[in-house]
């Protein structure tokens, strides 16, 4: 409720045990994670599942730099985004390229097959609510 995913419905329900529905834009989450759903492979859910895969999927949807992503994620700590891009990365979601060209050498960043394919459902989604109505 505190996201707007749900609200009570109206006129319906016990005061103690009040039922609720998806709000518009809780079907929309839904439809999302419904159609990310359809893509993952039973091997795939138990990285969909852990708290960070989405937000940063979401932030590669060009590549970025370690602290890029970390700008765009303000909530995330240096540990958990670390942890994030290495399990992955080990799952080829993420691609890890070392720039020898900057200085000092820094890792970019990209989504890649699976994470790709995530990333490009959910980018636009955020970008069109950061953008407001």
């Amino acid at each position: 409720m505190a996201l707007r995913l749900l609200e009570r419905n109206p006129g319906h329900g016990h005061p103690l045990r009040p039922e609720c529905r998806l709000t518009p834009i809780g079907q929309e989450a839904a439809s999302l994670a419904h159609e990310i759903q359809g893509l993952a492979q039973d091997e795939d859910r138990d990285l969909l599942r852990r708290a960070w895969t989405l937000p940063v999927l979401t932030s590669l949807h060009q590549p970025r730099f370690f602290n890029d992503l970390r700008r765009t994620l303000p909530q995330i700590t240096d540990r958990a985004l670390s942890k994030s891009l290495q399990s992955m990365e080990e799952r080829q979601w993420v691609f890890r390229q070392v720039l020898p060209s900057t200085r000092p050498p820094r890792p970019l960043y990209s989504s890649i097959n699976l994470g790709k394919r995530i990333s490009e459902i959910t980018a636009p989604q955020v970008l069109a609510l950061q953008d407001g109505p």
